[in-house]
């Protein structure tokens, strides 16, 4: 299960920011639902709201340690429960499809502007909920003990 939805979400990850790309002009910002939900294609060259900006370096390497440690530990994921599995392939996915960008383009391809948040993409959803996931095992497995 790890590793099709690991699979599965760096592809819908990187279709969408290839759509993006070839379909706008950088800065470019088209209303989905006007006010709510734009399309706003932009390079972030950091991280959330901007900052570390033009440290690539520092963002591929926390994703390399991140596959390393899910490397490392693939026993424990593989016999955890659903929340380490999802949350685990979110987050290792999502980091390699960012890390992917940060290599090539020197930035990340955001798109998604819901206008009172930073642009993000489709990688920093599956980050934010793979935390979430991860972070859930933790305390309940801490809480079991």
């Amino acid at each position: 299960m790890f590793y099709l939805i690991a699979i599965v979400w760096l592809v819908l990850d990187q279709l969408s920011k290839y759509y993006i790309m070839e379909h706008f002009y950088l800065g470019e910002s088209v209303p989905v639902i006007p006010n709510v939900l734009h399309i706003t294609y932009i390079i972030n060259r950091g991280a959330a709201f901007g900052i570390l900006e033009n440290q690539q370096w520092i963002f591929l390497l926390v994703a390399v340690i991140l596959v390393v440690l899910a490397f490392l530990y693939r026993k424990t994921i593989n016999n955890g429960p659903v929340s380490l599995h999802v949350g685990t392939a979110l987050l290792i996915s999502g980091a390699i499809g960012n890390g992917i960008d940060r290599f090539t383009l020197r930035g990340v391809v955001d798109f998604l502007d819901l206008r009172v948040w930073p642009i993000f993409n489709i990688a920093d959803i599956g980050i934010c909920v793979g935390v979430i996931g991860v972070v859930y095992y933790l305390l309940r497995s801490d809480s079991e003990e």
